[in-house]
């Protein structure tokens, strides 16, 4: 079943270094393990540029990430992507790319 976003703000995305307003949180390590997940049949618009977030702690990297058919845009242009201790891997079409 295909998704479809239109201007949304954050339409892939994990991140276990969210820190509201930076308060009684900077450095926190996420306990929390991620793995295995796939995002699929993905394509619309997203409302910043960054459409794909994977921000993942030190301490438990996300493994076992899977993209696959995800055609995400920006103002017309493409999109960017951002990963950070992630392992995981991008099958067929997957804009943005760069990030696994």
């Amino acid at each position: 079943m295909d998704s479809v976003m239109r201007n949304v703000q954050n339409p892939i995305v994990i991140d276990q270094n969210y820190c509201p307003h930076n308060e009684n949180c900077p450095g926190q390590v996420s306990g929390v393990k991620i793995k295995d997940i796939m995002y699929s049949d993905i394509r619309g618009t997203s409302s910043r540029p960054v459409a794909i977030k994977l921000d993942c702690s030190t301490k438990n990297p996300f493994t076992g990430i899977k993209l696959q058919n995800v055609n995400l845009t920006y103002m017309n242009k493409a999109a960017q992507s951002f990963c950070s201790n992630v392992i995981g891997k991008a099958v067929d079409l997957v804009q943005p790319n760069g990030c696994l």
